[in-house]
């Protein structure tokens, strides 16, 4: 895996450095590396795709704009979760394939307590910032299309808002993160969102999330 190599004091200057930097960009992840290879080998069970999830994290975050996101450790968690439970849920389908209909379905050994615990950590820091400071359009133009990779056009259909207006949305949204608003958070929204939100995640059916996001913006 090759990760950025922390050059001197840089990791130690994060504070003084803005991540819009490669060289502050390259110091934050180093330092949140040991976190996020905990989580994909607690996830995957197994160093390789552990390794491999972390590589796959830094060359998101080397393309993200760094410059809306407010918490980069909140940021790089919800990633390196979200693309270890794709491995997880891919590897799960080849074995489900292959074996056909003679096994019944069981529960992931992989994931233990710990592992759910790291995920609603992660997500439920993420998704508080989104509540706080997005409306409920820009939240749900921004979930299905940052997190999940949703098109502009399935996005106005779901939303029954313009392609233009979706994208307005998501410009719009990557503005007020960063911003210093703080909207109150009901703790049952809170909830509600994160559950489903990992629930997607985790099994490939968005049908609940997007009815969740949907009615969010009807309300």
């Amino acid at each position: 895996m090759n990760l950025p190599e922390s050059r001197g004091d840089h990791a130690e200057q994060t504070d003084d450095r803005s991540i819009r930097g490669w060289d502050g960009a390259a110091s934050v992840f180093v330092s949140t590396a040991p976190r996020l290879h905990a989580i994909g080998l607690r996830v995957l069970r197994d160093v390789g795709e552990a390794e491999d999830v972390v590589q796959e994290t830094w060359l998101r975050w080397a393309r993200a704009d760094r410059s809306v996101i407010i918490s980069p450790p909140a940021f790089l968690a919800l990633t390196t979760t979200r693309l270890a439970i794709n491995v997880t849920q891919s590897a799960r389908r080849r074995r489900e394939t292959s074996a056909g209909s003679r096994l019944p379905e069981t529960a992931d050994p992989a994931i233990g307590p710990e592992t759910a615990a790291e995920r609603r950590d992660a997500v439920g820091t993420a998704i508080r910032l989104l509540l706080e400071r997005l409306t409920p359009a820009e939240r749900a133009v921004y979930v299905l299309r940052i997190a999940f990779d949703y098109p502009y056009r399935r996005i106005s259909e779901l939303l029954r808002l313009s392609e233009d207006h979706v994208r307005q949305l998501v410009r719009r949204a990557r503005g007020h993160l960063a911003t210093e608003r703080r909207r109150p958070v009901s703790a049952t929204a809170h909830r509600r969102l994160v559950r489903t939100f990992l629930a997607a995640a985790r099994t490939g059916d968005l049908a609940e999330l997007e009815e969740l996001l949907a009615a969010d913006v009807t309300r």
